[in-house]
């Protein structure tokens, strides 16, 4: 990490409120400073960079706002960012038009047909006149994240019919809020590593026509944005399911090891409802001699077989196969292998709508366009981009291969 990440980092964390809390709270919106890092998410004119997803509440440009303006018989609606932010530090200025209204801002969040045909979900930072604001509260998903929140500095420090100042930091699994320079919220929460921002217009009963307004929206990365989940704790196949031979594959030395008679390990975790579209995805791998395996993506659970959906990443660097490491498995294949048995070496897929990219050591190997419309052979018919989860290959009795350090990052779709 550069040493201006580290420094930042030392004044995220610490206990103290730093100075940009001070001065007026009517203060025009700032440009952007590159030098420090900030980016504005909102330019005071357009609502460019924001898509609305759920709900029919109307969200407008009114003077130098951002303002969403409840409707009557809508769910709750989102203004969301179009781009996925990871670790950062988010601030931003919002007042409520009525105490009764209540808001939030989404955090790391997703909207994806897996989960309640699109519903709008992930980590919201409360916005709530009357108690709770800036405690995280997880939206259509598990609930309250901020187990303790009967803080009476942190209660009393939303002023209502007043514009508040609100500082979010994710950083890794750490998330942490501050209303108008008073400490809120901190919490450990692993499940969603990267997301949109969302301003939520909640849904309420009859027409009263609230409003939230939001200004001075900005954004700053923290390192290089992060956003990377881990997708195997090291020490067990805790969010892995193994169909026909569980016996094949076992945990060893903070590895996943793949070895016995066929059987594929499915990731089933909590990560992106393990219904992956568009993502990177890195892992650490190590493969015996004359071994075989691979690494599959978009594909999802079978009881037994090949598995039938998704593309294959060939994991081979001296078995009898000529199909060696790195090659789309029958698909865009590669005959030199570009690591050695015995050695670590480091795995990276991407893929981004139709695109997909597959790098080893750094080395780029594949950079595939899917089609439009293909066609495949009746045995390849479902090797298509879609969506789905991961899975391992223990691929026969004679092929050990190794696998950690496995981590997904999610990208917009």
């Amino acid at each position: 990490m550069l040493k201006t990440s580290a420094l930042l980092l030392a004044t995220c964390f610490s206990a103290a409120p730093i100075a940009f809390f001070g001065g007026a709270q009517d203060s025009a919106p700032k440009q952007a400073d590159a030098a420090s890092g900030w980016v504005e998410l909102f330019d005071g004119k357009t609502l460019d960079g924001w898509t609305q997803r759920n709900g029919t509440a109307e969200y407008a440009v009114i003077d130098g706002t951002i303002q969403g303006t409840t409707k009557k018989g809508s769910p709750n609606s989102f203004l969301c960012s179009d781009r996925f932010y990871g670790d950062f530090e988010l601030e931003f200025d919002v007042k409520l038009s009525s105490d009764e209204l209540n808001s939030g801002v989404q955090i790391r969040s997703h909207s994806i047909p897996t989960h309640k045909n699109g519903r709008v979900h992930g980590p919201q930072v409360e916005i709530d006149a009357r108690r709770h604001s800036g405690y995280i509260y997880d939206e259509a998903g598990r609930g309250w994240l901020s187990t303790n929140r009967d803080d009476p500095a942190s209660a009393a420090a939303y002023r209502s019919g007043e514009w508040n100042r609100y500082r979010v930091i994710c950083f890794g699994p750490k998330i942490r809020t501050w209303v108008n320079g008073v400490p809120v919220a901190d919490v450990l929460d692993d499940r969603s590593p990267t997301g949109f921002i969302g301003l939520q217009v909640h849904s309420v009963g009859g027409d009263p026509k609230w409003s939230v307004a939001w200004r001075n929206i900005r954004v700053r990365e923290i390192g290089d944005g992060g956003g990377f989940a881990q997708l195997f704790n090291g020490k067990d196949l805790t969010g892995w399911t193994v169909n026909e031979n569980p016996d094949s594959v076992r945990v060893e030395n903070g590895a996943i090891v793949v070895n016995g008679n066929r059987a594929h390990a499915f990731y089933s975790g909590p990560v992106y409802q393990h219904a992956f579209k568009n993502f990177e995805m890195r892992a650490l791998v190590r493969t015996k001699p004359s071994a075989n395996s691979g690494l599959y993506f978009h594909t999802e659970f079978q009881k037994e077989g090949w598995p039938a959906k998704g593309y294959e990443v060939q994991v081979n660097n001296s078995q009898s196969d000529w199909r060696r490491t790195g090659g789309l498995y029958g698909i865009d294949d590669i005959k030199e292998a570009p690591a050695k048995d015995d050695q670590w070496f480091a795995m990276d897929v991407r893929v981004s709508g139709q695109h997909i990219t597959v790098a080893v050591d750094g080395k780029p190997l594949i950079d595939y366009t899917e089609p439009k419309d293909v066609k495949r052979e009746p045995s390849f018919a479902g090797r298509l981009l879609n969506r789905g989860t991961f899975a391992l290959q223990a691929h026969d009795p004679g092929s050990e291969v190794w696998f950690k350090s496995i981590a997904v990052k999610p990208l917009p779709e």
